[in-house]
């Protein structure tokens, strides 16, 4: 896989946000970068200029592990982000990354009745399964009454990026709209890194790039990050403000995939509005009706 401008890009970007002083390196007079210089980098790596310049170039076909290491630690990169440049480099090598298989299809394959069987039991909490062009690919009944705006009524798969970038009614899902932006972008380039492949990624970032320009900009700064766990703000259009917990848990049987579950904190006022958003969706006119209003 030649991903070379992938790798340099990436390489030259954690370079440059990355301070002398972050580094623990004083720096001279006259200095014209912010960020460190190449030589700076690979002292800090302890592997030659040529050999990191090399690797910045984006040659990174055959680098062992632990120089990887190294230049991970030279560059203080995250855990998304160390992940992310194993996986461009195990892609340089022609090696599915962590174990994935590579899989091409861009139309997402039906859920297996058993996975929709185990969402069915979780009955207070949204949950969701996602693939890696972030594409809904199943839910609970708490989770299409939860993502109704993003849902729609039906039609094109939904998708969570097209809704982030591409519809307005996102700016009013998402309080924290512009947060969610760089996340989403983020999620997206780690999953490119992961399979470099997969067609369905290429056409959602050409369509996304060619349609948005905030996420051109955000797509060219090579953030990478994992989504795991954490805190998110929501204005649902029945039950307004929500604040909800989520958790990541990767579908071992489908490589790529994974369950979103999202809860509220127990007798908080948002659990007490995930409780009213059940009732609401239970009733099958109020789901049909806000399908319909929320459809494109």
């Amino acid at each position: 896989m030649d991903n070379r401008a992938e790798v340099r890009e990436f390489l030259m970007t954690r370079r440059a946000r990355l301070t002398p002083d972050a580094a623990g390196i004083t720096a001279g007079p006259n200095r014209r970068v912010a960020g460190l210089r190449r030589s700076e980098v690979a002292t800090l790596a302890g592997v030659s200029v040529e050999y990191y310049a090399k690797l910045e170039r984006g040659a990174i076909a055959g680098a062992s592990a632990s120089v990887l290491d190294s230049v991970s630690r030279a560059l203080q990169l995250n855990d998304a982000e160390h992940a992310h440049l194993l996986d461009l480099a195990r892609a340089a090598d022609g090696v599915p990354s962590s174990g994935r298989a590579r899989r091409r299809a861009v139309k997402p394959e039906a859920p297996r009745p058993s996975l929709l069987w185990a969402l069915s039991a979780m009955t207070d909490a949204v949950a969701v399964v996602r693939d890696q062009r972030q594409n809904i690919v199943a839910a609970n009944d708490l989770g299409r009454a939860f993502y109704s705006p993003l849902i729609g009524d039906g039609g094109r798969t939904p998708n969570f990026a097209r809704f982030q970038f591409l519809d307005p009614a996102a700016h009013d899902f998402y309080p924290d709209w512009e947060l969610f932006a760089e996340m989403c972008v983020a999620v997206i380039r780690a999953e490119a890194g992961r399979d470099p492949h997969d067609k369905g990624i290429q056409d959602l970032v050409g369509e996304l790039s060619t349609r948005s320009d905030l996420f051109r900009t955000l797509w060219a700064a090579h953030n990478v990050r994992t989504h795991g766990t954490g805190t998110k703000r929501f204005h649902h259009p029945v039950v307004g403000d929500l604040t909800l917990v989520y958790e990541e848990l990767a579908i071992t049987a489908e490589p790529g995939q994974v369950l979103l579950v999202y809860t509220a904190e127990p007798g908080s006022p948002s659990a007490e509005r995930l409780r009213l958003l059940a009732s609401w969706a239970a009733n099958p006119t109020n789901r049909a009706d806000s399908a319909s209003s929320a459809a494109p």
